[in-house]
């Protein structure tokens, strides 16, 4: 039901079951590893989500074709990272998992997280029934770009995920404080947590996040610096001629 391009001529039915079904032109796959979180409907039809639909492919189609479907999905922004890395983690040990991690790390863009601190942030959002951040998104601030490990547009506002190993150097120290006043005078919040948080005070972080990110009373009004917060846009390459027209930096 949803358009993610691959060389099947099938239709893929998948049942949480063993019962003896066959018809032409279909292929039935039986599976008791069917989450209700897996599920969704579709003009009220049953359907499996993106997420476990990628996963499902990746067990069955080769690489480009998988690579062709992981990309229309995020170009149709139907990707919701936080329920995709949920799936990846119970379902460890599975078929298509390694190479669906592979194509989602090899394909280099934006919104799939890149170390196990950023995964477990994910998976409390998740847990907590938060809205699903945009993930290393890239922002530009006052002139510089920036890449940022979680975002929520609509709330403005950033997360960071410190690892100790990237982020105790003395230059780490003060690039990460830079960054942090420029994206507040550019009416970002911005909240960081460390790998003990998450582990040990999962709670306190959890209603941190659903004050900023819920929360309409706490959302300061946009500080006013013309044209210094700009979200780039992959799928609108320039035209040339100049102009936000043909600019993929999509002003916010």
């Amino acid at each position: 039901m949803v358009s993610l391009p691959t060389a099947r001529a099938t239709v893929d039915v998948t049942i949480p079951r063993r019962v003896g079904i066959s018809r032409s032109g279909i292929s039935v796959h039986r599976s008791t590893f069917l989450e209700r979180a897996e599920l969704a409907e579709v003009h009220g039809i049953p359907c499996t989500s993106v997420a476990r639909t990628l996963l499902d492919l990746a067990s069955v189609v080769p690489q480009p074709a998988l690579e062709r479907a992981c990309e229309q999905a995020e170009v149709m922004r139907m990707l919701d990272w936080a329920a995709m890395e949920e799936l990846l983690s119970r379902a460890q040990g599975r078929r298509g998992v390694h190479s669906l991690r592979a194509v989602l790390a090899s394909s280099g863009a934006e919104g799939f997280p890149r170390s196990e601190l950023e995964r477990r942030f994910l998976a409390l959002c998740r847990k907590a029934a938060l809205p699903s951040p945009a993930v290393n998104q890239w922002l530009m601030i006052a002139g510089e770009e920036m890449q940022v490990d979680f975002v929520w547009w609509d709330s403005r506002v950033v997360v960071e995920a410190d690892g100790y190993r990237t982020h105790r150097t003395r230059w780490a120290f003060t690039r990460d404080r830079r960054r942090d006043r420029l994206l507040t005078l550019a009416g970002w919040r911005v909240a960081r947590f460390t790998w003990d948080d998450l582990a040990s005070d999962a709670k306190h972080v959890t209603t941190v996040l659903r004050s900023l990110v819920t929360n309409p009373s706490t959302r300061p009004r946009r500080h006013r610096w013309p044209h210094c917060v700009r979200r780039f846009d992959a799928t609108r390459p320039s035209r040339g001629g100049g102009g936000r027209g043909g600019d993929p930096w999509r002003y916010k």
